[in-house]
């Protein structure tokens, strides 16, 4: 168990939190959720003991040990993955590096054999015996091979320190679990592993993620950060959701009816105070009037853009023929003579474990890479905008964010323009002065939209469009797109997103392409899709030898 008892943090006049008070018990999960710049990943450092609070504490359960997610990928860049995995339990590792030195030496003093015989006991103890295998299970389930466990952590890419990371979080069993972010850098494979995991496991998780999906199949409790305060909700994401806008709701009914009351009786009042025979009636409603009070409604930090894709014309009836195109990157095949026909109403969702092939597809397809080979055509009525991975190069000056944004926005349109929209995407008065270079990753993203926004296009194609948002923001992309009646080409790792926006799915394998209009939940669960990609796989072994 770990709580927090009158937790009160601030910078300078800013407050995040007011006297928190609040307990995590064991058996739960807990999904801690709030928009940019609450405080989420403010409040695990406070838990985990590596920021101090103004005032107040946090208390932790005698004898536990608390285990968090690293988020320095460089911190352990010398030790091999395995040891970078036991050393996520402290005590256990310092026992085995103690117990393998002197079982090193040369020779063994009496003294040695003393000493050995306590750490055997301290490492049984804690289930050393089981280290190794334990460390296997976890790194298998994240994806990490088998011949990656025994290299340096430098040796690893990005994407595969992340996974190691994680595993190091969940080694040993710890009582208190911190998981910020958790599923960033992981494919759905691995996703689906560690729901299966946190369902299973027993002791006290709190967990911030952007991954709806994510938050329903784990989370027991939803822990609500705003107004200052969090806000306990018992049951997954979806069901905190319903009941914070039912409360909203009606506390604006509550105040609307109060609001029509007051006008009822100050309507009277103006009316009748000057007539002698209702005079007394004019009084009783002058204090009725004084009793009646509006429910203070704090502002909220819980902002949603303005999402809305409107195409200048509808999609004709050849919207994009792909035949044969290959792409070789860095010496390794990515793309193998892909044929693909994109047909009016499609909104597809490339899947699959190679996010390269997917981000070279689009490139190829936005005209910033040449193929190897093959060919693409888009149709004579098709207008595209395409949302990329990177956007470093789109802010590689100076400009601030109305000059930004008037690059994209119609040649007759000026600074009042760019301002209203700008201020649906949430950059609102001096905000909208900001220069580029100092956005953070969610306001790149948001710019990136609203340039999507203004072009007009009828396909548009976006290569991971949730990186960096807030819930809040990810949920308003994904209604916008629910809306878009024309085409959309897309890769995302969010399930909810991809589930509820793709009528087709397509899986890029290195042997082929499993091509299915379904839903994405039955293509995850079809028979056939496991075996086409089980042959594909096959077949492609084969014709490697």
């Amino acid at each position: 168990m770990i709580s927090a008892s009158n937790v009160t943090l601030g910078y300078g006049k800013r407050v995040l939190f007011k006297d928190v008070t609040i307990k995590f018990t064991p058996g739960n999960c807990y999904g801690l959720i709030g928009a940019n710049g609450a405080g989420k990943s403010t409040f695990l450092k406070i838990l985990a003991g590596e920021i101090d609070p103004d005032r107040g504490g946090i208390s932790v359960g005698s004898g536990e040990r608390i285990a968090v997610l690293r988020q320095d990928q460089f911190a352990f860049d010398e030790e091999t993955v395995f040891n970078t995995v036991i050393m996520g339990h402290d005590r256990l590792f310092r026992v085995m590096a103690e117990r393998d030195a002197i079982y090193s030496k040369g020779e063994f003093t009496e003294e040695d054999g003393i000493r050995s015989a306590e750490l055997e006991a301290e490492f049984a103890e804690m289930n050393g015996y089981e280290a190794e295998s334990e460390a296997a299970v976890l790194l298998n389930g994240l994806g990490i091979p088998e011949e990656l466990r025994h290299k340096k952590m430098k040796e690893l890419e990005p994407g595969e320190k992340v996974r190691v990371l994680l595993a190091q979080a969940l080694f040993g069993n710890p009582d208190v679990l911190l998981l910020d972010e958790p599923t960033n850098h992981l494919d759905l494979k691995s996703i689906t592993w560690l729901e299966d995991f946190l369902s299973r496991f027993q002791n006290t998780v709190i967990v911030v993620s952007h991954d709806r999906h994510f938050l329903n199949q784990v989370c027991t409790h939803i822990a609500d950060i705003d107004f200052g305060v969090i806000k306990v909700y018992v049951g997954n994401y979806d069901f905190w959701y319903q009941a914070s806008q039912l409360n909203l709701r009606q506390k604006q009914e509550e105040n609307r009816k109060v609001t029509e009351k007051a006008n009822e009786l100050k309507e009277f009042i103006q009316r009748f105070s000057s007539n002698a025979s209702k005079a007394k009636q004019a009084t009783s409603r002058k204090k009725l009037l004084e009793k009646l009070t509006l429910e203070d409604m704090p502002i909220s930090s819980r902002k949603y853009p303005y999402v809305v894709f409107k195409p200048e014309r509808p999609c004709g009836d050849i919207i994009l023929e792909i035949q044969g195109l290959s792409k070789t990157v860095d010496g390794v095949p990515v793309l193998n003579n892909l044929d693909l026909l994109v047909r009016k109403g499609d909104k597809i969702a490339f899947v699959g474990g190679n996010s390269l092939a997917r981000t070279t597809l689009f490139q190829i397809l936005a005209g910033e890479l040449e193929p190897d080979a093959g060919t693409f055509r888009w149709g004579v009525t098709i207008t595209t905008s395409f949302f990329p991975k990177e956007n470093g190069a789109y802010f590689a000056n100076d400009l601030n964010l109305i000059e930004w944004l008037g690059q994209y926005s119609p040649p007759t349109e000026g600074e009042t323009f760019a301002r209203g929209f700008l201020g649906r995407m949430l950059f609102s008065g001096e905000e909208a002065m900001k220069k580029t270079g100092v956005l953070s990753g969610g306001e790149r993203v948001r710019c990136m939209l609203a340039r999507m926004m203004l072009s007009g296009a009828n396909a548009i194609v976006l290569d991971e469009p949730t990186n960096h948002l807030d819930l809040e923001s990810i949920t308003a992309l994904n209604n916008g797109l629910i809306a878009f009646p024309e085409v959309i080409l897309f890769a995302s790792h969010d399930h909810e997103f991809v589930s509820t926006v793709a009528n087709r799915i397509v899986e890029i394998t290195p042997g082929g392409v499993i091509d299915r209009v379904m839903a994405f939940d039955d293509f995850l669960e079809d028979a056939g899709v496991a075996q086409e990609r089980d042959e594909l796989y096959h077949g492609h072994m084969e014709a490697s030898l």
